[in-house]
This record gives structure tokens, C-alpha cells and sequence, in this order.
């Protein structure tokens, strides 16, 4: 193991390392991995036997952040960076969504980076501090080789969900519900509660093709009328995905854990002992009980402070912070503290109209001097815990304190000495260039010699032409068609419809009051069009509206009389058809009305549909729109994000080539390319299924290749968002050429180029 001291003495290991990371679930483990890529020896501590926490099979809760099923507004809002990379791997190669395979993606991940050393089955249980506010070292033990780990470092990382290394060192901590008062939160109760979210399990079942008996464990509960919602069980031969069996929200739910967890199972058992035995479900005869949690998934029990707590209101009105470093969009999900046995809703869920960007300064104890937080663990009150605490969004916070413990280790610096304005601007640039959004920070990284380049292409895709695919959108739902538009007028749009008799449609032109949002709240014009009655009847609508820079807007169709709106098959990156309509999953209603003085925006709900389902609503522009120029790969920003970003070729383009030119030879060391996974899909890990492997967008093949005719590059198979070559020694180049070999069903983007 490189840049390690080890020493064995008596069943105990003395390691030092750049950075000790306590904690394998996903937060640990994207931190971990980040800190390894820039050079620092890691050691990944983790107490189970397996990596990713909630998402590994031990609890097989599925990964999602801001997309929220596809449920919210946040478009183009999966996370990137590491938790891209591992979301998109178990896409390729798990698309069922089975657990156990998903387990082997995370594995695989830390196993193929020298730099970590993972202890599995370890347990942190002690720790000696330099002084009052710093960590020397941290103790833990391995029951399965009877090891002792001794482990000294500069940083820790405490990512175990529980927070047992901040608790340990006398970290300040918050923990149940804060008063109103506390943080001026709405939602907040008017008094402080120890009101926590709970633990769930979840079990699977399987059709085993003939009757099967169950008899339950003693232990099971025996009265199903204890759960006031018990007739909302449901049957499926994939397994209950009965995230609702929660319990313990009024105990501690950390040195009560095993009494929380025996109550489950109790429940868990009994829940199906009813199924199995009740003859409410006939359905059920040939289903056995295939797997059943052997721990329960936790949600909440220790926050620790950082220099600033994120509150409901940072949520709400996505604030602003000099030093974001990532980002959430998940609704703000509070459950009963009674949980199953509570009579209300499982939870009720308070969107964001947009993202809602995360501040360092909530990434580190702010009094213990040299632990970073990552996970659930971070600065966020109880209310906004309900949105931060999801494994996606953990998982992209924690890369940018792996991100930061590499800037701290390369200056000798502790956490907090990071916010001065230069370090921070050079810790956003850096976690950028690893793949990380920030949203509305824009890449300006001078090292990269893209921007110094002239940037040209075999040809430029235009948005021109929707065809007509003779399918019609549902009736008596508004849609919209949303677009990315250049700063000026809107062309003019002609949509098409079938329509039975003369009537009247009616065409509305909005936009989103805050730069970078995708929810239609202002409205700008509305023109309405007569028509006749025909198979492909032109509807044609021209807005005199200025738009003062470029932005996604939505020209939404209100429901008519006798017709609806013919669809497409077309697919362009940065545009989709949304319609105003509700995912049960994460919603209650196609418009969310929350309840007076809850602090919570009132704003409908517009919802594109999953592939293979997603259309386009059919269109002509005229004139057509440039939203896919060669020098948009290089304009900061690597994913659609008040337009397009993405250079793509004309759909008749047979061979696709961009190409990079400087007027003096440049000394290239890296080459970095990122393609479009679509990141407006979730990707969610396991339990659901996908219809695709490879994300049709995806550039599947390419070739590098220099101004000399050097091949750089030749990459048969590709299905990752992001292609890095690192050549062995530098070369010099006055160009070169990406060439698109392969391709998916839609047009092949690149988002950004970066030439180091």
C-alpha cells in the first residue's frame, strides 16, 4: 500500500494515512475515492460487511437525491461526480436492480483505487485527541480477525451515520426536533420535540410457482388492526417496498437501535403472516418469503454543527452561499414519529421549485478543529434534515470533503482555513473539473486549454423539426414543450394537432423567476390560435416577449375542445415534453398547496415521462434555434443548465468529428470528455427496473486523434458520462479530433472538453 506505515505488534495494526474516513456507506465511500484520486492515502473504516449503508443489500433502499423519481421539477438535477459514476455503472451493468450486483459496483470502486486501505467489519470504539479541539487517532476493531486498528492522522472524516467519531471527540451535535424560534422554520414545531425519523425494513417475496405455507416466528406481531393503515398493504412477487414499516422516532435512535430492530422484524413478520394468512390476499398463495433485512435502514440521529446550521428557509428560497460546494433537491420528507403506528400519512413531502445549493461551511465541526462531516451527519436543522439526508445527495456532498481534505493535505491547512476566497474558489474549480455540479457556479478553470482553442465540428445540430410521430398526448392535461431559448425573441413555433371539429388553442409562453430553475412560474404572453379540423392541423404561435438571457422556457398547451396535441419521437439534449400532472410517489396532487404559514411554495407540478414513454410534442422553428454550437463544450457549464451546454451533430451527420485547434503547438498530459447520460433519469439502484443499459444520448465509440494523425485514443465501448486519457509522457499538438464511431438512438452529445 503506498505512501502507508504499517506495523503488526500483538493483533494490532499501526497505520497513518493522509485521511481516515469512518463510515462505507455511499457518503464514505464517494469521499474516500474523490480523496484517493488526487493523491492522498485513505483509510476507509467501515463496521459492516459490506459498502454502501442504506443502499447496500443489507437494507437495499434504493439511491436517489434531487431527481425524486422524476417527481419534482428539478430537471437535468442527478448528482455528478463519483455517485455518477456508480449510479451509471449499475445502469449498464444492473438494470434490473438487483442488490446483490449493486453491492459489487460499490465494492469494486474502492478496491480498484490503490490509495484506500478498507478495513470492513471494523468498528471505531475510541479515540485519542491531540488537544481539546483535535484528533490524534482513532481505535477500531475488526471481530473477524480479532484485529485492533490503531489509525493516526492530520484529517478525519466522519461519515458513519450515527456520528460516533464526532461524539466521541466532543463534537457540538443537535439531535430531535428544534423549536420554531430556533431557525425561524415554518414547520418547525413550536417547541423543541425529541421527534426523530425512524428505522425501516424492508422484505422481499417471490413467486414460487405453487402454494407455499408460512407459519411465523413467535415473535411476529399478531394483531394487524395495531397498524392504523393496514389495509393499504399491498402484494408484489419483486418484494414489499414498504418503506412506511418505520419505527422508533420517539426513542434514541441510536442506543436503542436493537430494541427498534427487534421491533421491526416483529412487524415486518407479522405484515406478512397477514398477507400470507389472512385470505385478504388469494393472490399471494404461491409467493415465499425470500429475504428479509437483517438490519433496518436508519434515517436520523445525531446532526453536528458546523459554522453555519441549513435551514427549511435555505431550502425554500434556494439561497445563495459563496461557498457552495454541492447541492440538494429532494422534497423536504418528514415522517410521524409514531411511524407505522401512527395514523397519519407515512410522511408528507414540501418541494423546492429548484435545487437548493449546500455550503462547505456546513462540511466540518465547528469545534473540533480537524473533523470534516459528510453524510446525514451534516450542519442542517431537523426540517431541512428531511430533504439533506438522502443517499444521493450525501453522496455528492461527501465528495467535496474528500475533495477538501486534498486541498488541506496539499497546504497543510485545516477544514475552516479553506473558506478564505481564493481556496474556495479553488476547491469549487477543482471539484468541477472532477465532474461535480455546483449549481450556478461556472467552471473558469485558466489550466484548462480548451478555452484557448478554436472549436469546430463536421456539423451543428439545429432545432428545426419535431416530426410528427402520429401519436397524440392525453387529453385534459396541460403540456408543455421545454425549450432552450437564446436571449432576444422566441422564434416562431409551429406545433401540430389532430383536431376533430373547429376550436380554438390556446399557446402560453412562461419562464422560471430564478435563473437555472425549471418550474413555469411567470408568465410572460399567451396567444390563441382558431383551427380547423384535420389529421395534422399547423398551429402556429409567435411571442413578442424579450428574453433577457438564455433560459429554458415553456410553451405550454392548455387543454381544448375536440383535438389534442401530436407527439414526437425525436429526442434533443436539454429538451423534453412535461406535463402538468403528479408521481404519486413524491406528490399528492399535480399542484402543491401547502398549508397556510407553512413557509412552503404553492406551484404545479410538470413532469416529463420515463423512456420509453418520453415524446416531444411536434415542432417546427422557425427560424431554427443554435442550441448546440462546437463552442458550448467549453462555455463552464457540463450539463443542461439554462440551456443546453452540449455541442451535438445534425441528425444526418453519418460521421461526426469535433475538433480543437491552437495556434501554437500545446503540451497535452490528460484529455477529458463528457457525454450525455442523460441526468435527468435517477437512476434509483435497485428495486425498480430500466428499459436501457446505455443512455441513448451516449456516445458508445469514439477515436482521439492528433493534427499529426496520431491515434490518442480508441474506445471501442463507452457508457460513463465521463472519458478521461492520461497519457504516459505529455505530447504536442497543434490539434486534435474527437471522432463519434458509436452511437445511441439520440443525437450524441459532448458536454465539455478539457485539454490539461
Amino acid at each position: 500500500m503506498r505512501d502507508l506505515r504499517s506495523v503488526r505488534e500483538c493483533n494490532e495494526i499501526v497505520t497513518m494515512a493522509n485521511l481516515v474516513v469512518v463510515g462505507g456507506g455511499l457518503a464514505g465511500v464517494c469521499c474516500a475515492i474523490t480523496a484517493a484520486r488526487e493523491g492522498l492515502s485513505v483509510v476507509l473504516v467501515q463496521d459492516r460487511p459490506v459498502l454502501g449503508g442504506n443502499s447496500s443489500s443489507e437494507v437495499r433502499l434504493w439511491v436517489l437525491g434531487a431527481t425524486s423519481h422524476m417527481g419534482n421539477n428539478n430537471r437535468w438535477a442527478r448528482e455528478g461526480g463519483v455517485i455518477d459514476e456508480i449510479l451509471v455503472e449499475n445502469m449498464w451493468r444492473n438494470p434490473e436492480g438487483n442488490p446483490v450486483i449493486f453491492d459489487s459496483v460499490v465494492l469494486e470502486k474502492v478496491r480498484i483505487e490503490e490509495r484506500i486501505t478498507l478495513l470492513l467489519n471494523t468498528s471505531v470504539h475510541e479515540l485519542r485527541m491531540k488537544d481539546r479541539q483535535t484528533i490524534a487517532a482513532v481505535r477500531a476493531f475488526n471481530s473477524q480477525n480479532q484485529t485492533t486498528y490503531h489509525l493516526e492522522s492530520p484529517l478525519f472524516v466522519d461519515a458513519s451515520g450515527d456520528g460516533i467519531l464526532g461524539f466521541l471527540a466532543g463534537a457540538e451535535f443537535l439531535m430531535g426536533c428544534e423549536a420554531r424560534s430556533e431557525f425561524d422554520e415554518p414547520l418547525a414545531p413550536n417547541q423543541p420535540e425529541h421527534k426523530l425519523l425512524g428505522h425501516s425494513i424492508y422484505f422481499y417475496s417471490k413467486d414460487a410457482g405453487r402454494p407455499v405455507t408460512y407459519v411465523p416466528p413467535a415473535f411476529a406481531l399478531n394483531d394487524i388492526t395495531r397498524i392504523p393503515r393496514y389495509r393499504d398493504f399491498r402484494v408484489s412477487d419483486t418484494g414489499c417496498r414498504l418503506w412506511w414499516l418505520e419505527y422508533g422516532g420517539n426513542l434514541d435512535t441510536v442506543t436503542a437501535t436493537e430494541e427498534i430492530k427487534w421491533e421491526l422484524w416483529a412487524i415486518a413478520y407479522g405484515v406478512w403472516n397477514y398477507i400470507k394468512n389472512s385470505g385478504d390476499f388469494p393472490e399471494a398463495e404461491n409467493l415465499t418469503l425470500e429475504w428479509m433485512g437483517s438490519i433496518p435502514g436508519k434515517r436520523e440521529s445525531r446532526r453536528f454543527l458546523g459554522d453555519v446550521v441549513i435551514t427549511q428557509n435555505d431550502i425554500v428560497s434556494q439561497t445563495s452561499f459563496q461557498d457552495a460546494v454541492a447541492y440538494g433537491g429532494w422534497a423536504i420528507d418528514l415522517h410521524p414519529s409514531d411511524g407505522i403506528f401512527s395514523a397519519e400519512p407515512g410522511c408528507t413531502q414540501w418541494h423546492a421549485k429548484g435545487v437548493y445549493q449546500i455550503p462547505y461551511r456546513a462540511m466540518y465541526s465547528r469545534n473540533v478543529a480537524n473533523l470534516f462531516l459528510a453524510g446525514r451527519i451534516i450542519s442542517a436543522s431537523h426540517i431541512a434534515f428531511g430533504s439533506t439526508r438522502v443517499m444521493a445527495t450525501c453522496g455528492h456532498g461527501a465528495q467535496s470533503v474528500g475533495m477538501a481534505a486534498a486541498l488541506c493535505t496539499e497546504s497543510r491547512l485545516l477544514p475552516r482555513d479553506l473558506l478564505q476566497p481564493s481556496r474556495m474558489n479553488t476547491l469549487q474549480q477543482r471539484l468541477l473539473a472532477a465532474g461535480q455540479h455546483i449549481p450556478g457556479v461556472r467552471a473558469t478553470d485558466s489550466a484548462n486549454l480548451a478555452r484557448m482553442a478554436t472549436i469546430t465540428a463536421s456539423s451543428s445540430l439545429q432545432l428545426d423539426h419535431f416530426p410528427s410521430s402520429e401519436e397524440v398526448s392525453e387529453p385534459d392535461i396541460p403540456v408543455a414543450l421545454l425549450l432552450p431559448a437564446q436571449a432576444g425573441k422566441l422564434p416562431a413555433t409551429t406545433l401540430y394537432a389532430r383536431i376533430d371539429l373547429p376550436t380554438t388553442v390556446r399557446v402560453e409562453l412562461w419562464t422560471s423567476s430564478r435563473r437555472g430553475n425549471t418550474t413555469p412560474d411567470e408568465f410572460l404572453e399567451a396567444v390563441e390560435i382558431r383551427v380547423e379540423s384535420g389529421a395534422c392541423v399547423a398551429v402556429r404561435a409567435q411571442f413578442d416577449s424579450v428574453l433577457e438571457f438564455p433560459m429554458h422556457v415553456f410553451l405550454i398547451v392548455a387543454p381544448f375542445a375536440h383535438g389534442a396535441m401530436l407527439l414526437s419521437r425525436a429526442q434533443s439534449p436539454g429538451v423534453l415534453m412535461v406535463s402538468q400532472r403528479m408521481n404519486a410517489a413524491v406528490a399528492k396532487s399535480p399542484v402543491q398547496t401547502p398549508p397556510p404559514g407553512s413557509g412552503v411554495d404553492t406551484f404545479a407540478f410538470w413532469l416529463p415521462a420515463r423512456r420509453p414513454g418520453a415524446r416531444l410534442l411536434a415542432a417546427t422553428f422557425h427560424p431554427p434555434i443554435p442550441a448546440y454550437e462546437p463552442e458550448m463544450v467549453v462555455n463552464g457549464f457540463s450539463r443542461p443548465w439554462c440551456g443546453t451546454n452540449a455541442w451535438a451533430p445534425a441528425y444526418t451527420d453519418e460521421h461526426p468529428w469535433l475538433r480543437l485547434q491552437w495556434n501554437e503547438p500545446q503540451s497535452l498530459r490528460r484529455i477529458t470528455l463528457t457525454f450525455d447520460t442523460d441526468y435527468d433519469h435517477p437512476m434509483e439502484s435497485v428495486l425498480l427496473g430500466h428499459p436501457e443499459r446505455i443512455m441513448p444520448g451516449c456516445i458508445r465509440s469514439l477515436r482521439i486523434t492528433t493534427a499529426e494523425g496520431d491515434v490518442l485514443a480508441h474506445i471501442m465501448e463507452n457508457h460513463q458520462t465521463r472519458f478521461s486519457l492520461k497519457l504516459p509522457t505529455p505530447i504536442e499538438t497543434k490539434a486534435i479530433t474527437i471522432e463519434v464511431l458509436a452511437r445511441g438512438e439520440a443525437p450524441p452529445a459532448i458536454f465539455e472538453v478539457s485539454c490539461r
